[in-house]
């Protein structure tokens, strides 16, 4: 009888995963939005309490004039929050939650870099990453302890469980997204970024840029969680003349961003 009730599970558990990514991708992920976005709220709230948000006011506009004409595309309510770190660093959450280290603000030359950052990460969070891998945690673990975890992130499990929304290296923890997410959040963000009139262009020299920060050194933070590879340069570079044709049409109808840094 107990064998009957979890096959039943089972086959209820595999067909409610059945999902479509916005790439038009198979996903396996079975948790309910709602309970991530539960997650991530939890998860910003413990990381405003236990990190210093940024009073610099350049920074702050900054950031929020490129979120904003990003987030007009998407829709929602969203919440962007600079972080005083130094570190290059940058992350979006399930419940719509942004947050952005000052250190990745000093570090981009303009606003069209700083929306190929932003645009990505959101992509992270359209596509649905934190659920495919809390639900492959999930079929594998506690369930349960897992997702209580969050509040306490000082703990193993509130590390694990933090690493696996797209956030953690500030515990210790880095869980690096898969290749097939990176290059699935690199597509969303790029026409992201487009239709709001940024520059695609940037996003190439950015990695660029990232890749040049990390020669010979310790890898900057954003990219040990985001590897720049030269084949996803190349990858960027094979989609920029889409991605131009998309903020052509974007300026046509007067998307013309005026964010400085």
């Amino acid at each position: 009888m107990f064998n009957k009730i979890s096959l039943a599970l089972s086959v209820t558990l595999l067909l409610s995963a059945c999902a479509t990514s916005p790439t038009g991708r198979t996903q396996f992920a079975f948790m309910p939005d709602t309970q991530l976005n539960q997650m991530g709220l939890q998860a910003f709230d413990s990381l405003k309490r236990e990190n210093p948000v940024s009073t610099n006011q350049r920074h702050v506009q900054f950031v929020n004039c490129v979120s904003d004409a990003i987030i007009r595309e998407v829709g929602g309510k969203w919440e962007v929050v600079v972080f005083e770190d130094n570190s290059l660093n940058a992350f979006a959450l399930p419940g719509n939650k942004i947050g952005v280290h000052s250190g990745m603000v000093k570090f981009v030359d303009n606003q069209d870099q700083l929306a190929s950052i932003i645009g990505h990460e959101i992509g992270h969070v359209l596509a649905r990453h934190s659920n495919e891998r809390v639900s492959q945690q999930m079929a594998v673990s506690s369930g349960m302890a897992l997702i209580q975890a969050v509040s306490a992130p000082q703990t193993a499990m509130g590390q694990t469980a933090l690493g696996l929304l797209g956030v953690g290296a500030q515990y210790g923890v880095l869980l690096p997204y898969s290749r097939l997410h990176e290059n699935e959040a690199d597509k969303i963000g790029l026409d992201l970024m487009a239709k709001a009139g940024f520059d695609p262009r940037q996003s190439v020299t950015l990695w660029q840029k990232m890749a040049r920060a990390g020669d010979g050194q310790q890898p900057p933070e954003f990219m040990s969680t985001h590897p720049a590879h030269a084949t996803r340069i190349q990858e960027l570079q094979n989609a920029i003349p889409r991605a131009l044709e998309i903020q052509k049409q974007a300026v046509a109808q007067g998307k013309q961003p005026r964010c400085s840094k």
